[in-house]
Protein backbone atom coordinates (compact mmCIF):
# COMPACT_ATOMS: atom_id res chain seq x y z
CA UNK A 1 0.00 0.00 0.00
CA UNK A 2 1.30 3.44 -0.91
CA UNK A 3 1.54 5.94 1.95
CA UNK A 4 0.68 9.62 1.62
CA UNK A 5 4.06 10.69 2.96
CA UNK A 6 7.19 9.06 4.34
CA UNK A 7 9.54 11.10 6.51
CA UNK A 8 13.16 9.96 6.38
CA UNK A 9 14.95 10.91 9.57
CA UNK A 10 13.98 12.30 12.95
CA UNK A 11 15.54 15.05 15.06
CA UNK A 12 13.74 18.39 15.47
CA UNK A 13 13.01 18.61 11.72
CA UNK A 14 11.69 15.10 11.25
CA UNK A 15 9.64 15.07 14.44
CA UNK A 16 8.09 18.47 13.68
CA UNK A 17 7.27 17.37 10.14
CA UNK A 18 5.65 14.25 11.62
CA UNK A 19 3.52 16.33 14.02
CA UNK A 20 2.25 18.60 11.26
CA UNK A 21 1.73 15.81 8.72
CA UNK A 22 -0.13 13.70 11.27
CA UNK A 23 -2.39 16.60 12.27
CA UNK A 24 -3.16 17.06 8.57
CA UNK A 25 -4.42 13.43 8.48
CA UNK A 26 -1.61 12.31 6.20
CA UNK A 27 -0.82 9.33 8.46
CA UNK A 28 2.95 9.72 8.01
CA UNK A 29 5.43 6.90 8.34
CA UNK A 30 8.70 8.02 9.91
CA UNK A 31 11.88 6.08 9.17
CA UNK A 32 13.87 6.72 12.34
CA UNK A 33 17.38 5.69 11.30
CA UNK A 34 19.72 3.91 13.70
CA UNK A 35 20.10 7.05 15.88
CA UNK A 36 16.53 8.22 16.53
CA UNK A 37 16.45 11.82 17.65
CA UNK A 38 19.59 12.87 15.80
CA UNK A 39 22.41 14.96 17.22
CA UNK A 40 20.37 16.27 20.15
CA UNK A 41 20.52 12.78 21.64
CA UNK A 42 24.21 13.53 22.29
CA UNK A 43 23.49 16.91 23.87
CA UNK A 44 23.07 17.43 27.58
CA UNK A 45 21.15 20.62 28.42
CA UNK A 46 19.42 22.65 25.70
CA UNK A 47 18.86 26.22 26.87
CA UNK A 48 17.97 28.00 23.63
CA UNK A 49 14.82 26.13 22.56
CA UNK A 50 11.78 28.38 23.18
CA UNK A 51 9.36 27.31 25.88
CA UNK A 52 11.86 25.87 28.34
CA UNK A 53 13.05 28.74 30.54
CA UNK A 54 15.05 26.37 32.77
CA UNK A 55 16.43 24.40 29.82
CA UNK A 56 15.73 20.80 28.86
CA UNK A 57 17.93 17.79 28.25
CA UNK A 58 18.37 17.04 24.54
CA UNK A 59 17.08 13.45 24.75
CA UNK A 60 14.06 14.61 26.79
CA UNK A 61 13.18 17.21 24.15
CA UNK A 62 13.39 14.62 21.37
CA UNK A 63 11.32 12.12 23.36
CA UNK A 64 8.62 14.73 23.94
CA UNK A 65 8.52 15.61 20.23
CA UNK A 66 8.21 11.95 19.27
CA UNK A 67 5.37 11.35 21.74
CA UNK A 68 3.56 14.41 20.40
CA UNK A 69 3.82 13.07 16.84
CA UNK A 70 2.62 9.62 17.97
CA UNK A 71 -0.33 11.23 19.73
CA UNK A 72 -1.60 12.50 16.38
CA UNK A 73 -1.04 9.18 14.59
CA UNK A 74 2.48 9.24 13.18
CA UNK A 75 3.93 5.74 12.80
CA UNK A 76 7.60 5.08 13.49
CA UNK A 77 9.80 2.47 11.88
CA UNK A 78 13.22 1.83 13.37
CA UNK A 79 16.08 1.28 10.92
CA UNK A 80 17.95 2.86 8.05
CA UNK A 81 16.86 3.58 4.51
CA UNK A 82 19.44 1.83 2.34
CA UNK A 83 18.33 3.50 -0.90
CA UNK A 84 15.41 5.21 -2.60
CA UNK A 85 13.90 5.02 -6.07
CA UNK A 86 12.74 8.46 -7.18
CA UNK A 87 12.30 7.59 -10.85
CA UNK A 88 8.50 7.46 -10.61
CA UNK A 89 5.61 7.71 -8.17
CA UNK A 90 4.92 6.17 -5.83
CA UNK A 91 8.46 6.67 -4.61
CA UNK A 92 10.12 3.62 -3.09
CA UNK A 93 12.20 3.48 0.09
CA UNK A 94 14.31 0.34 0.41
CA UNK A 95 15.36 -0.43 3.96
CA UNK A 96 18.61 -2.02 5.08
CA UNK A 97 16.65 -5.20 5.94
CA UNK A 98 15.21 -5.20 2.36
CA UNK A 99 11.72 -4.19 3.46
CA UNK A 100 10.22 -1.67 1.04
CA UNK A 101 7.87 1.24 1.64
CA UNK A 102 6.08 3.31 -1.00
CA UNK A 103 4.72 6.85 -0.76
CA UNK A 104 3.31 9.58 -2.95
CA UNK A 105 5.64 12.10 -1.32
CA UNK A 106 8.84 12.08 0.74
CA UNK A 107 10.31 14.43 3.33
CA UNK A 108 14.08 14.09 3.72
CA UNK A 109 15.27 15.09 7.20
CA UNK A 110 18.33 12.88 7.63
CA UNK A 111 20.49 15.70 8.99
CA UNK A 112 24.22 16.23 8.79
CA UNK A 113 26.85 14.57 10.92
CA UNK A 114 29.64 16.62 12.41
CA UNK A 115 33.02 15.31 11.35
CA UNK A 116 34.97 14.14 14.36
CA UNK A 117 38.68 13.77 15.05
CA UNK A 118 38.23 10.05 15.75
CA UNK A 119 40.81 10.00 18.51
CA UNK A 120 40.66 8.26 21.91
CA UNK A 121 38.45 9.93 24.50
CA UNK A 122 36.50 12.03 22.01
CA UNK A 123 33.30 10.02 21.64
CA UNK A 124 33.25 9.12 25.33
CA UNK A 125 33.23 12.80 26.33
CA UNK A 126 30.78 14.20 23.78
CA UNK A 127 28.27 16.20 25.80
CA UNK A 128 30.67 16.31 28.74
CA UNK A 129 33.09 18.93 27.48
CA UNK A 130 33.44 17.84 23.87
CA UNK A 131 31.08 19.68 21.52
CA UNK A 132 30.57 20.30 17.81
CA UNK A 133 28.35 23.36 18.18
CA UNK A 134 29.57 26.63 19.72
CA UNK A 135 26.21 28.39 19.54
CA UNK A 136 24.56 25.42 21.26
CA UNK A 137 27.03 24.93 24.09
CA UNK A 138 29.19 28.05 24.40
CA UNK A 139 27.12 29.39 27.29
CA UNK A 140 28.23 26.47 29.47
CA UNK A 141 31.87 27.53 29.28
CA UNK A 142 31.74 30.93 30.97
CA UNK A 143 35.19 31.97 32.22
CA UNK A 144 36.74 28.66 31.18
CA UNK A 145 39.71 27.85 28.98
CA UNK A 146 38.67 25.99 25.87
CA UNK A 147 40.14 24.66 22.63
CA UNK A 148 38.76 24.84 19.09
CA UNK A 149 40.18 22.34 16.60
CA UNK A 150 40.00 23.40 12.95
CA UNK A 151 41.36 25.83 10.42
CA UNK A 152 38.45 26.83 8.21
CA UNK A 153 35.90 29.63 8.31
CA UNK A 154 33.67 27.68 10.69
CA UNK A 155 36.50 27.19 13.17
CA UNK A 156 37.38 30.90 13.10
CA UNK A 157 33.74 31.86 13.49
CA UNK A 158 33.19 29.47 16.38
CA UNK A 159 36.40 30.52 18.14
CA UNK A 160 35.45 34.18 17.85
CA UNK A 161 31.93 33.46 19.10
CA UNK A 162 33.26 31.49 22.07
CA UNK A 163 35.35 34.42 23.28
CA UNK A 164 32.06 35.93 24.46
CA UNK A 165 32.05 33.31 27.21
CA UNK A 166 35.46 31.72 27.64
CA UNK A 167 38.41 33.30 29.43
CA UNK A 168 40.71 31.98 26.70
CA UNK A 169 40.24 30.14 23.40
CA UNK A 170 43.10 28.21 21.81
CA UNK A 171 42.84 27.27 18.15
CA UNK A 172 44.64 24.03 17.30
CA UNK A 173 45.25 23.31 13.63
CA UNK A 174 47.16 20.43 12.07
CA UNK A 175 48.75 22.58 9.37
CA UNK A 176 50.93 25.68 9.60
CA UNK A 177 48.52 27.66 7.41
CA UNK A 178 44.77 28.18 7.74
CA UNK A 179 42.10 27.34 5.17
CA UNK A 180 39.85 30.15 6.39
CA UNK A 181 39.22 33.27 4.33
CA UNK A 182 41.46 36.25 5.06
CA UNK A 183 38.68 38.26 6.67
CA UNK A 184 37.90 35.43 9.08
CA UNK A 185 41.58 34.90 9.85
CA UNK A 186 42.08 38.59 10.54
CA UNK A 187 39.08 38.67 12.85
CA UNK A 188 40.47 35.78 14.90
CA UNK A 189 44.03 37.10 14.92
CA UNK A 190 42.83 40.47 16.16
CA UNK A 191 40.98 38.94 19.09
CA UNK A 192 43.14 39.14 22.22
CA UNK A 193 41.39 36.15 23.80
CA UNK A 194 42.43 33.76 21.01
CA UNK A 195 45.71 31.84 21.21
CA UNK A 196 47.24 29.66 18.52
CA UNK A 197 48.83 26.21 18.32
CA UNK A 198 49.62 25.56 14.67
CA UNK A 199 51.06 22.53 12.88
CA UNK A 200 49.90 20.22 15.65
CA UNK A 201 47.93 16.97 15.49
CA UNK A 202 45.39 16.09 18.21
CA UNK A 203 46.11 12.64 19.62
CA UNK A 204 43.77 12.10 22.57
CA UNK A 205 41.08 13.84 24.60
CA UNK A 206 41.85 13.51 28.29
CA UNK A 207 39.25 13.54 31.02
CA UNK A 208 38.35 12.54 34.53
CA UNK A 209 35.09 12.22 36.43
CA UNK A 210 33.16 12.52 33.15
CA UNK A 211 34.63 15.88 32.14
CA UNK A 212 37.34 17.10 29.78
CA UNK A 213 40.66 18.05 31.35
CA UNK A 214 43.04 18.27 28.41
CA UNK A 215 44.00 17.59 24.80
CA UNK A 216 47.13 15.62 23.99
CA UNK A 217 48.78 16.86 20.79
CA UNK A 218 51.87 16.14 18.69
CA UNK A 219 53.90 19.01 17.28
CA UNK A 220 54.38 17.95 13.67
CA UNK A 221 57.71 19.68 13.14
CA UNK A 222 59.47 18.19 16.18
CA UNK A 223 57.38 15.09 16.87
CA UNK A 224 57.17 16.05 20.54
CA UNK A 225 53.91 15.55 22.41
CA UNK A 226 52.26 17.96 24.81
CA UNK A 227 49.10 18.10 26.90
CA UNK A 228 47.11 21.32 26.61
CA UNK A 229 44.99 21.88 29.70
CA UNK A 230 41.41 22.70 28.82
CA UNK A 231 37.89 22.46 30.19
CA UNK A 232 36.20 22.20 26.82
CA UNK A 233 36.96 21.00 23.30
CA UNK A 234 35.04 22.23 20.26
CA UNK A 235 35.62 20.19 17.11
CA UNK A 236 35.04 22.35 14.05
CA UNK A 237 36.32 20.44 11.04
CA UNK A 238 33.11 20.43 9.02
CA UNK A 239 29.85 18.54 8.63
CA UNK A 240 28.83 15.74 6.30
CA UNK A 241 25.20 15.79 5.04
CA UNK A 242 23.61 12.35 5.36
CA UNK A 243 22.63 11.96 1.71
CA UNK A 244 24.66 9.01 0.43
CA UNK A 245 21.60 6.74 0.41
CA UNK A 246 19.92 9.04 -2.14
CA UNK A 247 22.32 7.90 -4.84
CA UNK A 248 22.71 11.33 -6.40
CA UNK A 249 19.06 11.55 -7.46
CA UNK A 250 18.53 14.92 -5.76
CA UNK A 251 20.38 18.15 -6.50
CA UNK A 252 22.99 19.17 -3.94
CA UNK A 253 25.41 22.04 -3.54
CA UNK A 254 29.16 21.50 -3.90
CA UNK A 255 29.45 20.31 -0.31
CA UNK A 256 26.55 17.87 -0.54
CA UNK A 257 23.66 19.71 1.12
CA UNK A 258 20.29 19.25 -0.59
CA UNK A 259 19.17 22.21 -2.67
CA UNK A 260 15.57 23.36 -2.27
CA UNK A 261 13.41 25.97 -3.93
CA UNK A 262 14.10 29.39 -2.33
CA UNK A 263 10.43 29.82 -1.41
CA UNK A 264 9.62 26.27 -0.30
CA UNK A 265 11.27 23.04 0.85
CA UNK A 266 10.74 21.43 -2.57
CA UNK A 267 13.77 19.64 -4.07
CA UNK A 268 14.36 19.23 -7.79
CA UNK A 269 12.00 16.24 -7.86
CA UNK A 270 8.29 17.05 -7.42
CA UNK A 271 6.85 15.68 -4.21
CA UNK A 272 10.22 15.28 -2.52
CA UNK A 273 10.95 17.83 0.19
CA UNK A 274 13.96 18.47 2.44
CA UNK A 275 14.23 20.03 5.88
CA UNK A 276 16.64 20.43 8.76
CA UNK A 277 20.41 20.16 8.65
CA UNK A 278 20.45 18.02 5.50
CA UNK A 279 19.54 21.21 3.62
CA UNK A 280 21.01 23.82 5.99
CA UNK A 281 24.75 24.46 6.16
CA UNK A 282 24.34 27.84 7.84
CA UNK A 283 22.23 27.77 11.00
CA UNK A 284 22.17 24.14 12.18
CA UNK A 285 20.00 24.90 15.22
CA UNK A 286 17.20 22.83 16.71
CA UNK A 287 14.70 25.66 16.38
CA UNK A 288 15.52 26.42 12.74
CA UNK A 289 15.36 22.71 11.92
CA UNK A 290 11.96 22.46 13.57
CA UNK A 291 10.75 25.43 11.53
CA UNK A 292 11.76 23.82 8.24
CA UNK A 293 10.12 20.58 9.35
CA UNK A 294 6.85 22.48 9.74
CA UNK A 295 7.31 24.02 6.30
CA UNK A 296 8.09 20.66 4.68
CA UNK A 297 4.96 19.03 6.07
CA UNK A 298 2.79 21.93 4.92
CA UNK A 299 4.46 21.89 1.50
CA UNK A 300 3.83 18.15 1.20
CA UNK A 301 0.19 18.54 2.25
CA UNK A 302 -0.45 21.27 -0.33
CA UNK A 303 1.40 19.36 -3.05
CA UNK A 304 -0.64 16.21 -2.40
CA UNK A 305 -3.85 18.24 -2.50
CA UNK A 306 -2.82 19.70 -5.86
CA UNK A 307 -2.14 16.22 -7.25
CA UNK A 308 -5.54 15.04 -6.02
CA UNK A 309 -7.26 17.98 -7.71
CA UNK A 310 -5.46 17.19 -10.98
CA UNK A 311 -6.67 13.59 -10.78
CA UNK A 312 -10.28 14.71 -10.20
CA UNK A 313 -10.15 17.13 -13.13
CA UNK A 314 -8.67 14.56 -15.49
Amino acid sequence: MSEHVIILGTGPAGYTAAIYAARANLNPVVIEGDEPGGQLMLTTEVENFPGFPEGIMGPDLMDAMKKQAERFGARFVWGNAHSVDLSKRPYRVIMADNNTYEAESLIISTGASAKLLEIPGESELIGHGVSTCATCDGFFFKDKRIIVVGGGDSAMEEATFLTRYASEVTIVHRRDTLRASKVMQDRAHNNAKIKWVMNATPLEVLGEQNRVTGLKIKHNDSGKTEVLDTEGLFVSIGHRPNTAFLGGQLETDKVGYLVTDPQTTQTNIPGVFACGDVADSRYRQAITAAGTGCRAAMDAERWLEAQSEKTVVS
